[in-house]
């Protein structure tokens, strides 16, 4: 199996450029973030706060995960109901940013992944792939962007969505999260020896694709 893993922190376009890079080469696409924020959404609906550990724990251990296609379109799973647009809600977002910090959350998840790469060709993304999830991968990128890019391009999305959102306020959670992800305590965001560092604050999305492309 060849396997791909793509880190970086959030908002770099990982999802967007993964996605891309796995239908040009015929792979699977893994969009762990999602399964990530997926346990999120679990909890959420269950009325639970990100502090309370052992109940979050709990709550993640009882939901099934899972991912599939839809006319070409992956989608994401929660107990069988497709839950791919409202795990992209903002709240969403931060929650799983907390939870993910929990050993017990990230074990569940890092042996599902695992054993996806195990049985196939994949383009993995996520925090820790070429870190914890695929210390072997064939290839490993870490994909990045200054954070107000970042926040531009979020605050694109959402106005397009005909929200009305503050762009510095974006920012600031870019920032805040950013900091979450690489000071926690398992499996911190961080660039992995052997990944090729690719900075796409001054590139398009076709430029960010065949730059990867070329290092297969």
């Amino acid at each position: 199996m060849y396997n791909i893993a793509i880190d970086g922190p959030a908002g770099a376009g990982k999802s967007t450029i993964a996605k891309i890079v796995a239908k040009r080469l015929g792979y699977l696409y893994v969009d762990t973030g999602a399964m990530y924020r997926t346990l999120a959404l679990a909890c959420f609906r269950a009325g639970l706060s990100a502090d309370r550990q052992e109940e979050i724990v709990k709550q993640c251990q009882s939901v099934n995960v899972s991912l599939g296609y839809d006319n070409g379109t992956q989608k994401v799973y929660l107990d069988g109901v497709d839950v791919s647009a409202q795990i992209r809600q903002e709240e969403i977002g931060n929650m799983t940013s907390s939870i993910a910090v929990y050993p017990q959350v990230r074990e569940l998840m890092v042996d599902m992944q695992k054993r996806i790469a195990q049985e196939n060709n994949v383009v993995m993304d996520g925090r820790d792939i070429g870190t914890v999830v695929l210390p072997n991968a064939d290839l490993k990128i870490y994909l990045t962007a200054s954070a107000r890019t970042r926040a531009e391009r979020r605050y694109k999305e959402l106005v397009e969505k005909g929200q009305q959102c503050d762009i510095d306020a974006i920012e600031a959670d870019i920032i805040e999260r950013d900091y979450r992800d690489m000071h926690r305590e398992v499996s911190p965001l961080k660039q992995a020896d052997d990944a090729v560092l690719v900075d796409s604050s001054r590139m398009d999305i076709s430029q960010v694709v065949e730059k990867i492309i070329s290092f297969i």
